[in-house]
């Protein structure tokens, strides 16, 4: 860790409409009767309180709908350079997830360029859990309510103040000569550490995963999968929702000698995400969707890139309309 400042609370729209004269600025804010990350139009519109969002940050580094190119006869135009963009107010578990689309997007091999440009013209600043929700289990997939990895700097609410400390030098260089700030004290660190123990004991351990990855190699054919999915509805809300989900579809609308290429979200829940044009369908049954979407999660990216596809966000738990919860669900597999 680099240098610690304190910043008070009543400090922070005016910090946030200082960068917003710099960059695009997004954070938590209410949208109609939800709330999401979007663009700041002024520092008073972020919601620093609101733990999770109904939606991740995501969307920032790989939209829902985005025009990969543009065409019109031999000619063909790229989508111009990202804009550097501060995310503000990020969770820890938000914050992880990125790492888990890193390891899909920006590999040595096959880097992806529109999501690499967003990643690299983008600053974050996280935001602790002081009172996580009863959703949220971060801890049973080796996350925490303040856990670091992924950001680039991390405000701890003490009350009437944030603890900012700086992780990157991405970070100190933005926030570092901020005149809204001074120096932590020791005092200031103790208290961030008390704020932690006390938001790590809030989180009781939900999920059982030790050796799930194991676990699932023998389970393809088990008929467990059929009794997990006997509630689902296949409405892909659980996909949509989630931070790391990254399957999406390719689509070309022209018309003449001029289109464009789309990249749009899709999910592995959906009857026709595998459908052939032969009329064949790998997964035709809502079970062979339901293990495919954990065994993606919990086995297939731990043997392929070596990362967890869960960072215990709990928006699928929250989402859920026949209140499937992924924590029951993995302990069922461990008790198979």
């Amino acid at each position: 860790m680099m240098d610690a400042k304190v910043i008070s609370k009543d400090k922070i729209p005016t910090l946030l409409d200082d960068l917003i004269e710099r960059f695009h600025v997004w954070a938590p804010m209410a949208k109609d009767d939800l709330f999401l990350f979007d663009r700041l139009v002024s520092g008073s519109e972020a919601r620093l309180d609101v733990v999770n969002t109904k939606l991740s940050p995501k969307k920032a580094f790989f939209p829902q709908s985005e025009i990969l190119l543009a065409f019109d006869r031999m000619r063909i135009e790229e989508p111009p350079a990202p804009e550097d963009l501060v995310l503000f107010g990020v969770r820890p578990c938000d914050a992880a997830s990125l790492l888990v689309l890193d390891k899909v997007f920006r590999t040595s091999e096959f880097p992806n360029p529109y999501y690499s440009r967003r990643r690299e013209a983008t600053c974050l600043v996280g935001i602790g859990c002081n009172t996580p929700l009863q959703t949220c289990f971060c801890t049973d997939v080796g996350g925490g309510p303040f856990h670091t990895p992924g950001l680039d700097v991390l405000l701890s609410d003490l009350g009437d103040r944030y603890l900012m400390e700086f992780l990157t030098e991405k970070g100190e260089q933005l926030l570092g000569d901020t005149p809204y700030a001074e120096n932590a004290s020791d005092s200031d660190l103790a208290d961030k550490e008390r704020v932690v123990r006390e938001a790590e004991r809030q989180i009781t351990p939900k999920a059982n995963i030790e050796g799930l990855s194991e676990r699932l190699d023998g389970l393809f054919r088990n008929p467990v999968w059929g009794f997990l999915s006997e509630t689902c509805l296949g409405c892909g809300v659980c996909t949509y929702s989630c931070p790391t989900c990254h399957c999406f579809d390719i689509v070309d609308e022209a018309e003449g000698s001029v289109g464009k290429r789309f990249r749009i979200w899709d999910s592995c829940q959906y009857p026709l995400f595998t459908h052939h044009s032969s009329g064949h369908n790998p997964r035709p049954s809502g079970s062979a969707r339901m293990r495919q979407r954990v065994m993606h999660k919990f086995h297939y990216l731990v043997e392929n890139v070596g990362i967890l596809g869960c960072v215990g966000c709990g928006r699928c738990i929250r989402n859920c309309p026949v209140s499937i919860d992924i924590r029951q669900v993995l302990n069922r597999i461990m008790d198979n």
